[in-house]
């Protein structure tokens, strides 16, 4: 039984004994209290039926043993023939099901389904397909979900669901914050083969399927990740992702015909970079015959790109298409490209427009098999922004939304801030492009344009630390990013719910004080850091702790023009940089009126006196005061939550959470202090509550 070994015993790289609860993250599969429950459930999984034979089957047939055993103490008899009078039976014959029924599923969609007499069965056209129905079965099972009239059908609703590395290969992650990356050590793999398996688990078990595994700012070693030289490790580690369903990509270095191939040009219509491309595609399919493709960032933060050829973004994504079309790879050339060298007395350059500019001329003008990759917001994942107004303006591209699920702008993991309320109001934001309901969520599947290619992206925020993700309830926002990617309609409620039953069991307290506390946490943050939309206020280079005016008169842009007299950025048609006619009414009308423009983007789109009322019917200016000061009572209300769950969890986890959060309460009083005192100066208005400001 050496096969099925694992997860309590998880003894690897950097988990010492004692972290393993913290390393098995949701997938728990702690013994079930329950005896009753026990019993009922030992009947129908006594038996495990899986007919088909593949490396994801046999990673299905391993998963489902450790969870069961763990859950429910025994070992199943698995078999390719049912003997027991019930069973869990995982097939792929559409005899299982009506007909009606299976001609609904995709080739990722799964049935499981209680037959009276028979057991449980998990139905889909694919061994991926079973794995995820698998995975589902489990979580039933940690969530004491009776398993006696079981009718669920799910199909992903997003084609592509991608977790983006930022990974170096000199160990070290751009924007991470919690240790070192799993795939890379001074310039070689790690080969901590285990580990990767593990992270792949955890990443097939919420349904993600795809994965990038380098940065996508990609330095000379790195560029090499495409020789004979480092493709034999890549191809160790896609096998490992391949067996639990998800793609490997690379982000390449748009200049490696100059940087590996010997050529003096990396210009996308030369003959001579054409045939350097396909080669080295040809060379990749050869050691990985289902790879992704490739992740392109090019003519932005000083990364090489067409421009330096006089060409555009379709002439150098449609290069490599070419390359990869024939082997059914793809492109996903992000869209985060603006004027990096922008002088802070320039008022008409504006970084919020850039994407937009960049690349609404080209609609239509890309291949089937590129995909532009956009941010959610116009500017760089910040705790508040409108959405991206290129989602949706793109009618004849496939285009991804990105995420950032490491919170490089949000406390970086020291700090409590639960992203999937605020993912959630982008996926549900209505563009109006084709009218009233189409919304992001429609955008993005697909089904709004028919696009070829569609889904979510997403950047990485796990290390080698033995928890993965540093801050404990970080991994929250991981599990929640695979959810929210296989169906966006999931509520905030449910995924949070899942996360907190299946990481740390029934305890009722537990669940009610993680949930209150997950839920709000975004909103607390955003209260003591960067008020009504205007963003950034962060320290420059490692982004973490105040620093009102650190960007203000960088070449990165400008973001509050806080004066003696008010604060905001005229973003409108009228008197500003015009960004707001790049959205479609009514979304242009609402953001050009500071009458009707939401108090929560106001100084995003507007520059307004300290004294203007909001819609709260308080003045910018005591807003500011207020959130400030509610944001660190927030903060210390949920140090006091977590203080009341002591005793009722391993230790381990208990005190790594409580360190982060006290740490969150210091760097959240510090917040409060600088930002108040800076704007009580900038406008000698004095808060009305007569608080304490420096």
């Amino acid at each position: 039984m050496a096969f099925y070994s694992r997860l309590s015993t998880l003894l690897t790289e950097g988990v010492e004994e004692g972290q393993e609860t913290s390393y098995n993250a949701w997938l728990q599969y702690t013994r079930k209290e329950n005896e009753q429950y026990v019993k009922n459930a030992q009947q129908i999984v006594s038996q495990i039926v899986l007919e088909e034979s593949s490396p994801i089957i046999e990673a299905i047939k391993e998963e489902l043993t450790i969870g069961i055993n763990g859950m429910l103490g025994f070992s199943p008899m698995i078999t390719s023939e049912k003997t027991c009078q019930l069973a869990l039976t995982l097939t792929t014959s559409a005899s299982a099901t009506s007909e009606n029924t299976y001609s609904k599923l995709n080739h990722e969609g799964y049935l499981i389904e209680t037959v009276e007499g028979e057991g449980v069965y998990i139905i889909g056209k694919t061994d991926r397909a079973l794995m995820y129905g698998a995975y589902h079965f489990l979580r039933l099972i940690q969530m004491d979900h009776s398993l006696e009239q079981l009718s669920i059908n799910e199909n992903p609703v997003n084609q592509v669901r991608m977790i983006n590395h930022w990974d170096n290969m000199d160990g070290s992650i751009e924007r991470g914050y919690a240790g070192n990356s799993i795939f890379f050590k001074d310039y070689r793999f790690r080969k901590n083969y285990q580990r990767i398996k593990d992270y792949a688990r955890l990443l097939a078990s919420t349904g993600i399927n795809a994965v990038s595994i380098n940065n996508v700012n990609v330095h000379k070693i790195e560029s090499k990740l495409i020789t004979d030289e480092y493709l034999p490790d890549v191809k160790k580690v896609a096998s490992i992702f391949r067996t639990y369903g998800i793609s490997t990509f690379l982000s390449v270095n748009y200049a490696s015909p100059i940087e590996i191939g010997g050529l003096e040009t990396a210009d996308p219509l030369d003959e001579r970079v054409k045939q350097f491309w396909k080669e080295a595609v040809e060379k990749i399919y050869s050691y990985i015959p289902d790879f992704g493709g490739f992740i392109v960032k090019a003519d932005s933060e000083n990364r090489p790109g067409p421009f330096t050829y006089g060409r555009n973004h379709a002439d150098g994504a449609n290069m490599l298409a070419e390359a990869l079309e024939s082997f059914g790879g793809m492109i996903v050339w992000r869209c985060f490209v603006y004027n990096c060298k922008q002088d802070w007395r320039d008022r008409e350059t504006d970084r919020a427009r850039a994407a937009y500019d960049h690349f609404m001329p080209l609609d239509g003008q890309f291949h089937d098999n590129v995909v532009l990759q956009i941010k959610n917001g116009p500017m760089d994942f910040q705790v508040r922004e409108p959405v991206s107004p290129l989602l949706g303006g793109l009618k004849h591209t496939n285009h991804f939304i990105e995420f950032q699920i490491t919170q490089e702008y949000l406390g970086q993991q020291r700090h409590l801030a639960y992203l999937i309320p605020q993912w959630k109001e982008v996926l549900h934001f209505d563009t109006y492009a084709e009218g009233e309901g189409s919304t992001i969520k429609k955008i993005i599947s697909g089904s709004l344009y028919n696009q070829k290619i569609s889904g979510i992206a997403a950047v990485s925020n796990i290390g080698d630390h033995y928890n993965w993700t540093g801050h404990t309830l970080a991994q929250a926002n991981l599990y929640g990013y695979g959810r929210l990617t296989w169906n966006s309609d999931y509520s905030s409620e449910r995924i949070t719910d899942e996360w907190i039953r299946c990481t740390f069991g029934s305890d009722e307290k537990v669940q009610e004080h993680l949930f209150h506390m997950l839920m709000n946490s975004w909103e607390t943050y955003e209260k003591y850091t960067s008020p009504l939309g205007v963003g950034w206020m962060v320290t420059p280079g490692h982004h973490y702790g105040p620093n009102i005016d650190g960007y203000e008169y960088q070449a990165w842009g400008t973001y509050h023009f806080a004066d003696r007299d008010g604060i905001g950025v005229d973003r409108t048609k009228k008197s500003g940089t015009g960004y707001t006619n790049q959205y479609f009414s009514p979304n242009a009308d609402m953001y050009e009126s500071v009458e009707r423009c939401p108090d929560e983007l106001l100084l995003f789109f507007h520059h307004v006196p300290y004294t203007h009322k909001l819609a709260s019917g308080k003045t910018v200016i005591q807003h500011i005061y207020d959130t400030h000061f509610l944001g660190v009572e927030q903060v210390e209300n949920i140090v006091d939550r977590w203080k009341e769950l002591n005793e009722r969890m391993d230790d381990r986890r208990y005190q790594d959470v409580y360190s982060r959060l006290n740490e969150q309460l210091l760097h959240a009083k510090e917040w409060r202090d600088i930002v108040n005192t800076y704007f009580y100066r900038k406008s000698g208005i004095d808060d009305d509550q007569k608080r304490t400001i420096y």
